[in-house]
């Protein structure tokens, strides 16, 4: 017998006093109704009250003991993210979809965080690290709830469907937003501790899953995602698309990983004995499971034509390690028929099945309340005070400042007599949440951030001017009219989910309306750019905020509006951080962990999967604003740059130290970035790409030595073959506020340039 943790405080005290013998016949709640089971089953699955004749069994003995006494069509009703309950068994009912990407998504009240490419903005690992402990009480707490209601539905469960850690190769990619951006080792660095902080530091149980997904090559196109092949190089794929998903599965024991809808160099990628077989669990020694991602075995016969039926597909996904699938049981209820049809053992399916319930038993979801920590996280902690100022902590960290000419920021809020408002995202809340969002509390937008910071005697005007896309123009003449009578117009423009997100998502977009998937282009649109150059022609000093989850080309802006502050979609108290920050209160410290081009011209086609002139790391011409860049309303000055050894032997390590000054008029934060470039490689390599990073506040006039650890695997590269090489040659090294110039002959001033020798 399987106890369920529903098991009662009543129940548990008459375990404990009545005898062994009256135990035979002793009755017990789980959620498929009352049943009768003996005590020795009880103990041989669970060792509730292990004595010391029979001490607590490994959750393998626990597992095996289950499944064997499980049917086979048991044991494929299990393997649906609808898993319905097995009475006989005390297996209760469980859904295993939940999302919690930026804070515990889609039920109900939660913390919301900003966006995911927002969270790599603040390139704050403990920063992601401390927002995800919070996402995961916050999500603890509502399971626990739900299950005191007898509620096991969908997003209710401790399985997360995230981090999504797809590399933002394209920003037309419509799902970029869900990204920590174009950088592999950002990326890696971020999602680890996402993932360490998801799923808990108790050595017996874990505190939720996490599930970086999707595994591995996927990045649009949104509308050929179905049925999409993406084709790629081994350098390539080894290089760019898979070293968070290594990090994720070594250095962060993410206990399940999610597959992509695409094909993989013509391998449908949740069938995939690459993917899943030789690189996840031969090379990584990867021990969880495999979930697709939602309606991808139907894709892999229906629009990869793969196989050429259902059950062939459920057979081939399966056979290949996918042990879940995501949405309607439609092609895994089919499992019997491939059995019989000798397709698949019923070994195979019992892989999956342990791999499944050993995380179930890791959760605690098998054993009494009182013996997990977990499950006395109190409800109170969801939107709790505590997590509300940690949303703004992340939304302030999340802020880049992209233009600041004269020093018009920040303002002088108790000076200001009279201030604009205006653009289609200056009063929305809506638009701050992203997709894949809980429900904010009490959301805050730019326009209600300003109206609560500046000081009584300022007249604070709003004007909307137009919608976030169209040709309407009757709001213009409002917003000219109240920009001519302020000192300084605020003007918050960008994009939303009607623009761009999942292909037809209806999440975060008004009733009715779709989102249209990837993007066209990377202008602002029409409207609002004619709105913002109507503003400027009024002479009045014009600040612009950006909300929006994807680089634009703002070519116009950037020449002349003196003022630009990128926010992202800044989750529940983006107008709180915004009115700080263009205020002064906070120092913006953000820096872009994706490219800004200055024209959709400088991209590949979308539809190329090759890094080639992608990124910073491949792109050689000038961006409008680069990866990694970010202004302040500081300075900082970079000294006595140390590289020891300056000959190091092949397969050791490199120390790379610096010192860092705060050499302006505010404290502030500096984003300390390390680039590193093989010189001599004997096959293409990157122009340089991001080894290390480290986010570090100083006072006015402070000091600090950061120090870098550069491995040898960090100076590798892999060859056509795919086999990862390192050469002897030299290396050179860069460590500054932000990237080196693309002629690297002429330096930024706060970068400095070194070298080193590696010897065979």
């Amino acid at each position: 017998m399987v106890l369920s943790y529903h098991v009662t405080m009543k129940q548990k005290r008459n375990l404990l006093l009545h005898s062994r013998r009256r135990f035979l016949k002793m009755t017990f709640l789980a959620t498929g109704g009352l049943m009768m089971t003996s005590y020795r089953r009880a103990k041989s699955v669970l060792n509730v009250m292990p004595t010391p004749q029979s001490p607590p069994r490994s959750i393998d003995e626990r597992v095996n003991d289950l499944v064997s006494q499980m049917t086979l069509a048991e044991k494929i009703s299990q393997m649906s993210s609808q898993s319905p309950a097995i009475p006989r068994l005390g297996i209760p009912q469980y859904n295993w979809w939940n999302e919690a990407l930026h804070g515990v998504g889609r039920a109900g009240i939660a913390t919301v965080f900003p966006q995911a490419i927002g969270l790599a903005s603040t390139w704050n690992s403990n920063l992601i690290y401390q927002m995800a402990e919070a996402i995961s009480d916050e999500g603890r707490a509502k399971h626990h709830q739900a299950i005191r209601q007898g509620i096991r539905d969908l997003y209710t469960g401790l399985t997360f469907w995230s981090p999504n850690i797809n590399i933002f190769r394209d920003p037309r990619w419509g799902r970029g937003q869900e990204t920590y951006g174009e950088d592999p080792h950002l990326t890696a660095r971020l999602a680890v501790k996402f993932i360490q902080g998801l799923q808990g530091q108790d050595a017996n149980y874990l505190k939720t899953v996490a599930t970086p997904k999707h595994f591995a090559v996927h990045s649009g196109p949104e509308n050929e995602r179905h049925s999409f092949n993406a084709v790629i190089s081994p350098s390539d794929l080894h290089m760019t698309y898979l070293p968070a998903f290594k990090a994720c599965i070594i250095e962060g024991q993410a206990s399940s990983i999610m597959g992509a809808y695409n094909r993989l160099n013509g391998e449908a990628c949740c069938a995939s004995p690459t993917l899943l077989q030789k690189i996840l669990r031969d090379d990584w020694k990867f021990a969880g499971y495999v979930v697709s991602d939602c309606g991808a075995i139907d894709d892999i016969y229906l629009h990869h034509k793969v196989v050429k039926s259902a059950v062939a597909a459920a057979a081939l996904a399966v056979k290949n390690g996918c042990d879940l699938e995501c949405g309607c049981p439609c092609n895994y209820s089919l499992l019997d028929k491939a059995v019989q049809q000798g397709l698949l053992t019923e070994s195979d399916i019992n892989r999956s099945v342990k791999r499944l319930f050993k995380a179930r038993f890791q959760l605690g979801m098998f054993d009494p309340p009182e013996h997990l920590s977990y499950a006395q996280i109190p409800f109170s902690v969801v939107a709790s005070p505590k997590h509300r100022e940690l949303a703004l902590e992340t939304a302030r960290q999340s802020l880049v400042l992209l233009k600041n000419e004269d020093n018009l920021l920040p303002l002088n809020k108790n000076t200001l007599e009279s201030v604009a408002i205006i653009g289609p995202n200056a009063a929305e809340t809506m638009v701050l949440t992203g997709n894949y969002m809980g429900t904010p509390a009490a959301p805050v937008s730019v326009l209600a951030g300003i109206q609560a910071m500046v000081s009584p005697k300022t007249k604070v005007y709003y004007a909307r001017g137009c919608e976030i896309s169209g040709s309407a123009k009757d709001g213009f003449a409002e917003a000219i009219e109240i920009a001519k009578k302020s000192q300084v117009a605020i003007v918050v423009m960008g994009l939303s989910q009607q623009l761009e997100g999942e292909e037809g998502q209806e999440e975060g977009n008004p009733p009715g309306v779709y989102s249209l998937g990837d993007r066209q282009g990377l202008d602002l649109p029409i409207i609002q750019e004619q709105l913002l150059e109507s503003i400027y022609a009024t002479e009045t000093p014009t600040i612009l905020v950006l909300l929006n989850g994807s680089p634009l080309s703002i070519n116009w802006a950037d020449a002349n509006i003196p003022a630009i502050l990128e926010a992202w979609y800044p989750g529940q108290a983006g107008g709180t951080a915004v009115a700080e920050a263009i205020f002064g209160l906070t120092n913006p410290g953000g820096r872009l962990p994706v490219t800004f081009y200055r024209s959709v011209a400088d991209l590949p086609p979308f539809e190329d999967y090759s890094m080639a002139n992608r990124t910073y790391r491949y792109f050689p011409g000038q961006p409008l604003y680069a990866f990694g860049f970010g202004l302040s309303y500081t300075t900082f000055s970079y000294h006595n740059l140390q590289i020891t050894p300056a000959r190091v032997k092949l397969g050791e390590a490199v120390t790379v130290q610096v010192e860092i000054e705060n050499s302006g008029r505010y404290a502030g934060d500096e984003v300390v970035q390390l680039y590193l470039k093989d010189v001599v490689a004997s096959s293409a390599v990157p122009l340089w790409q991001l080894q290390g990073f480290i986010r570090t506040r100083l006072a006015i006039g402070e000091r600090q030595r950061v120090k870098f650890t550069l491995t040898p695997e960090q100076m590798s590269f892999v060859n056509e073959n795919g086999t990862w090489v390192l050469e002897p040659g030299e290396f050179k090294v860069w460590v500054g506020g932000q990237q080196p110039q693309q002629n690297i002959n002429i330096q930024p001033p706060n970068v400095l340039a070194g070298q080193f020798t590696v010897y065979a």
